[in-house]
């Protein structure tokens, strides 16, 4: 079977930084941090700072009578996707050829959370009987495709922290291989919670730097303690190359490969020498037809939290050699906090923005480097950078490692 060229035509966000595209990018580049004290509840736990999503109206995109039987995080999903497909302009196309690959780590944590305290409280009969629809994870792929009359393939991925980028992912195989001309690839997490902060806080996986919000999320940084959680949904309208050039479409860039593992080494840890996440690398290598050295940028997953960002760099090492020295990495999550399923869609926008832009943003609070973090992660200011081919790696609980590709189109 002849494989397709797949390009990305449309964007779409809502997050900590902005809700826009230009808006993230614009304060990623000037160093503007989304992280701050919790607000709406107090969380009674160590950490008391996460990345939220500010000023959001539901209202703005679809009937509030919709919206109170939507989750937030299904709600952030498809305003998300709203916001993609008015960029894209995609409105004709057969709905049998238009498909939904959504990513969520966790899904209606908020409605779960809710509907439990109501059961405990006042018994069966006055949980909502919208419980089910409003909680489960692939919800949100269901009422894109209602939204826009998507009868093509409509899935949810749930692989922790790499959900969003495994969709985007399988969306690029979907069209590449024929079985869609076009697919709305979407992450969103609404799991800025009292439950879900205090699952992650007795794990202590969370930055206690209460004081100072803004400097929490130090990825790469030897004092680094913990990651920050964070919330929000980005979209990318991924089409086949010939049906986006014969519609007139922009195209922003060219999604080239795709590499998904698992460590199979610890429900929570990253294999320390980085081996899961290196041959993810090294496949989507293999699936862009491209070699190490052609690769100019990374976008890292860098949590922030002391495992992950070693094992990170260590797995950079291995999938590139020498060539990891002369490689510029960044993470966004130092100013975005870690939006768990959503963080790779995310971050996957950041990508083509840098590479339409020729530029990557700073990850910022790198004062005092890790000796075992020791690559070029640009921890000083936004800077020009020519960009052929960039790399976006997401890893999560369980073991599961994915990595794209994103190449400049011509």
């Amino acid at each position: 079977m002849e494989s397709k060229r797949v390009v990305i035509t449309g964007l779409g966000t809502i997050n900590p930084l902005g809700d826009s595209v230009e808006e993230t990018w614009k304060n990623l580049c000037e160093k503007k941090s989304g992280i701050k004290k919790i607000e709406g509840f107090d969380p009674e736990i160590p950490s008391r700072i996460a990345g939220q999503v500010v000023g959001f109206n539901s209202g703005d995109y679809f009937h509030r009578k919709e919206a109170r039987k939507m989750d937030l995080y299904c709600q952030y999903a498809l305003a998300s996707a709203i916001k993609a497909m008015a960029d894209a302009d995609l409105k004709k196309i057969d709905p049998h050829k238009l498909g939904v690959i959504t990513g969520t780590g966790i899904g209606g944590m908020q409605t779960y959370e809710t509907q439990l305290q109501k059961f405990i409280s006042k018994g069966p009969r006055r949980i909502s009987p919208f419980f089910i629809p409003m909680m489960i994870s692939n919800i949100a792929a269901g009422r894109i495709g209602i939204q826009f009359n998507a009868k093509g393939i409509n899935f949810n991925v749930t692989s922790a922290c790499s959900s969003s980028a495994n969709a985007i992912g399988e969306a690029f195989r979907a069209i590449k291989f024929g079985a869609a001309d076009a697919v709305i690839a979407c992450g969103a997490e609404a799991s800025v919670t009292p439950f879900t902060l205090s699952g992650f806080s007795v794990m202590r996986a969370l930055s206690t730097r209460n004081d100072s919000p803004e400097t929490a999320s130090r990825p790469f940084d030897k004092n680094r303690d913990g990651f920050v959680l964070s919330e929000g949904a980005a979209t990318l309208i991924l089409e086949g190359l010939e049906h986006a050039k014969n519609r007139g479409a922009h195209i922003y860039a060219e999604i080239a490969g795709y590499g998904a593992t698992c460590d199979a080494f610890h429900i929570t840890m990253p294999s320390p020498n980085g081996e899961g996440g290196a041959q993810a690398m090294k496949n989507a290598l293999i699936s862009a037809k491209i070699q190490p050295e052609e690769v100019q940028y990374i976008n890292a997953h860098g949590t922030s939290t002391p495992l992950n960002d070693k094992s990170e760099t260590s797995a950079i090492k291995i999938a590139f050699g020498d060539h990891a020295y002369k490689l510029k990495v960044n993470s966004s999550k130092s100013m975005l906090g870690h939006m768990l399923g959503a963080a790779g869609a995310i971050e996957s926008l950041i990508v083509i923005k840098s590479i339409n832009e020729q530029k990557i943003h700073p990850s910022v609070n790198i004062t005092t480097p890790d000796p075992d973090c020791d690559l070029d992660y640009n921890p000083d200011a936004t800077i020009d950078l020519e960009i052929e081919h960039a790399i976006t790696n997401s890893f999560g609980f369980g073991g599961h490692n994915a990595s794209l590709v994103f190449k400049k189109y011509e």
